[in-house]
């Protein structure tokens, strides 16, 4: 039997990864992880944390003016970029530690190199050759490049939390939730922001009706929403940039965001090199235990395609190492898998839009509670909170959840629990309401 250098060689240490070396290492594996950049990934070094806590930041402007209904008088300040900045980069940083001290403590040995496969079971992982008897791809997924002329001008989300200053106008390029996010995001730091798409509804897959309302809300609040077109050119001009728009249009700005999608992260890794197949859009294909078509390869997370969610991925790499190393086969269960968008009122969802339901033949019934929060009968603000069910009529299950609010991504989290568990509307209705709050509506609906 050939004798291999590490059990496990993981490629790629961010969240799925990580969870992969650990869960190994405790199965008795020896672990060994390759990461060229930081270790943590796209969620925390550039992606979900950083993101969240711009978030956070950019409600204060909103908090602030509503503070005076409630009787706070002369509250305010003046926003400084790069006090969030800061403090936002000092977070992952911390988090950047915690994450290698897990992988020290089970254990697994770091290279911070990128590593290439030289054969099936060996990789070339910066000067060194390695060999391992299994190997795991969690190299995730990267922004995607615009074709435009002029694309250099532009940035994308990873350059967006390290920008040297803010600037007075930008040009969010996308319709997706990353896009939709940063338009939130910068909007309420006070840039005037364009977020300019080319379909006519931002958001493309979710609940059609929950798609309307956010990006009606977004233009109620200030932000342009400019669709229907592409950009095909981006010029400086001054110390701005001219966008020529595919529509003959053209738009004066300070910046551009780019945020188009994300690709697979499979480019430059060797992997055609051991015949390891992708699909159609440089996704690792994998079968439902995430072996790739080479049977001692695997592959986790975004690089895969299946659901770009970082706690899809982290379950995805428990399943992989309790598989393989615990003897313990399970696959993850991707349906029912609840997800938000951390837009400005955020949206959440669990289940299937009332479009996916009717497209699978469902008869559908649908129940919305459309309604103005209490917090601004007094703050006088008009956002509103959307709830909205969709029901299967035959069997009276709950076959999807959907939350246009603040705080829809906490309350979906719980209800995701009951759709999983193929709770009825009857169910939901014979639970007692908790009065006064927004979450009551999902038991109140008729």
């Amino acid at each position: 039997m050939p004798v291999y250098d590490y059990d496990l060689f993981v490629i790629g240490a961010g969240s799925g990864g990580v969870r992969a070396c650990r869960i190994a290492a405790g199965h008795g594996a020896k672990v060994a992880v390759a990461e060229e950049y930081r270790v943590g990934g796209t969620c925390v070094i550039r992606g979900c944390v950083p993101k969240k806590l711009l978030v956070y930041g950019s409600h204060y402007r909103d908090e602030l003016e509503d503070a005076a209904s409630y009787g706070w008088i002369g509250v305010g300040g003046k926003f400084d970029w790069p006090t969030l900045r800061d403090n936002v980069q000092k977070e992952v940083t911390r988090l950047n530690a915690a994450y290698i001290a897990t992988l020290e403590r089970n254990r697994v040995e770091i290279f911070n190199a990128r590593a290439t496969f030289v054969d099936e079971h060996a990789l070339e992982v910066g000067t060194r050759r390695i060999t391992a008897r299994h190997i795991l791809v969690a190299t995730g997924g990267r922004p995607a490049t615009p074709a435009f002329a002029g694309a250099e001008h532009a940035f994308s989300s990873n350059e967006a939390f390290h920008l040297p200053e803010l600037p007075r106008r930008m040009v969010v390029y996308g319709g997706g939730y990353i896009a939709t996010e940063f338009a939130g995001i910068f909007h309420g730091l006070g840039v005037e922001v364009t977020q300019l798409y080319r379909g006519q509804l931002i958001l493309r897959g979710w609940d059609a009706e929950m798609r309307e309302k956010l990006q009606a809300a977004y233009v109620a609040k200030g932000v342009r929403v400019r669709l229907g077109a592409e950009i095909a050119a981006v010029e400086r001009s001054g110390t701005g940039f001219t966008l020529t728009l595919s529509d003959g249009g053209r738009l004066e700005t300070d910046a551009v965001m780019h945020a188009i999608g994300r690709e697979p992260n499979t480019a430059g890794f060797g992997l055609d090199r051991v015949g390891v197949t992708l699909d159609g859009k440089g996704a690792v294909k994998v079968d439902a235990f995430s072996q790739s078509s080479r049977p001692h390869i695997y592959a986790i997370g975004d690089v895969t395609n299946r659901l770009q969610l970082t706690p899809v991925a982290i379950r995805e790499g428990h399943a992989f190492a309790d598989t393989v190393f615990g003897k313990a086969p399970w696959s993850v269960d991707h349906t029912n898998v609840p997800s938000a968008v951390f837009s400005q009122p955020a949206l959440a969802s669990v289940g299937l839009s009332e479009e996916a339901a009717r497209a699978q033949g469902m008869d559908v019934r649908i129940f919305r509670s459309d309604f103005r929060p209490m917090k601004h009968t007094i703050s006088g603000r008009q956002e509103r909170t959307l709830c909205k069910l969709v029901v299967d009529a035959k069997s009276d299950r709950v076959v999807g959840a959907h939350m246009l609010s603040p705080d829809a991504p906490e309350i979906i989290q719980s209800l995701a629990v009951a759709v999983r568990l193929g709770a009825t509307k009857r169910d939901f209705d014979q639970t007692v309401a908790l009065h006064p709050s927004a979450a009551e509506e999902f038991v109140l609906m008729r």
